[in-house]
């Protein structure tokens, strides 16, 4: 999951950012509503967290612009207005969830992880496919039963491709989706962390790559392997 912090306080931005990262989740600061608004058209995110006073557009404005775009894309807003009449506000924006100010960063990912369920059709929150178990929540991994401790990265890395319930994800993809902004578009970070993640998830192999096009889960992973990527 990627999101996009909008967030004029740089220790609590940063805060946040570094927070998610342990939980897995990729995030950018952006600190200005024109900053974000920038982000916005370069960058594919899973979820917008909107301070409603930022300089420049305003939290409600890029509130509005989001969902004037016909994304889709879940906003949750994070500010210290706390009066009913202000949430009632700010979900009559657009917003899908509204945290206060001061909030326990734990309670923002569960609220982030619900959101990126509900936009996702409504998913269910524990995902199988293929023989593997994948709780978001917990950030668990089962294979056959099998507990598979994962790195937060491979853990980020294995949740796009099992969404994608068997399609195929791109190398670039996956950079957008699992790592933050200061990724070098040039990197081998990619083929490094799916070879890692294949090699803790055991035979066999359950990953494979199609040749020029990306990786997917394979939902029979004792057939089609000349897919596989042996390096």
């Amino acid at each position: 999951m990627r999101v996009l912090i909008v967030e004029d306080e740089p220790y609590l931005a940063e805060a946040v950012r570094d927070g998610l990262r342990l939980e897995a989740i990729a995030a950018d600061i952006a600190g200005d509503g024109d900053t974000a608004l920038e982000l916005l058209t370069i960058n594919a995110y899973d979820i917008a967290v909107l301070d409603r006073d930022v300089p420049g557009p305003s939290g409600d404005e890029i509130a509005k612009r989001i969902v004037a775009s016909g994304s889709g894309m879940p906003i949750l807003m994070l500010t210290a207005a706390d009066r009913l009449d202000d949430k009632a506000s700010g979900f009559g924006l657009g917003a899908d969830d509204y945290l206060t100010k001061p909030f326990a960063l734990k309670e923002l990912v569960l609220r982030l992880r619900a959101l990126d369920r509900r936009r996702a059709y409504n998913r269910p929150p524990v995902r199988e496919i293929a023989g593997l178990r994948l709780d978001p929540f917990r950030r668990e991994v089962f294979r056959d039963g099998r507990y598979v401790a994962l790195t937060r990265k491979q853990f980020a890395v294995l949740e796009v491709l099992v969404a994608a319930e068997g399609g195929v994800v791109s190398a670039e993809e996956l950079l957008e989706r699992a790592w933050d902004e200061n990724a070098d578009p040039f990197t081998n970070a990619v083929r490094i962390t799916v070879s890692a993640l294949r090699k803790r998830l055991g035979a066999p192999e359950i990953i494979v790559t199609v040749p020029g096009v990306g990786y997917r889960i394979h939902t029979k992973p004792d057939a089609g392997r000349e897919e596989r990527d042996r390096g």
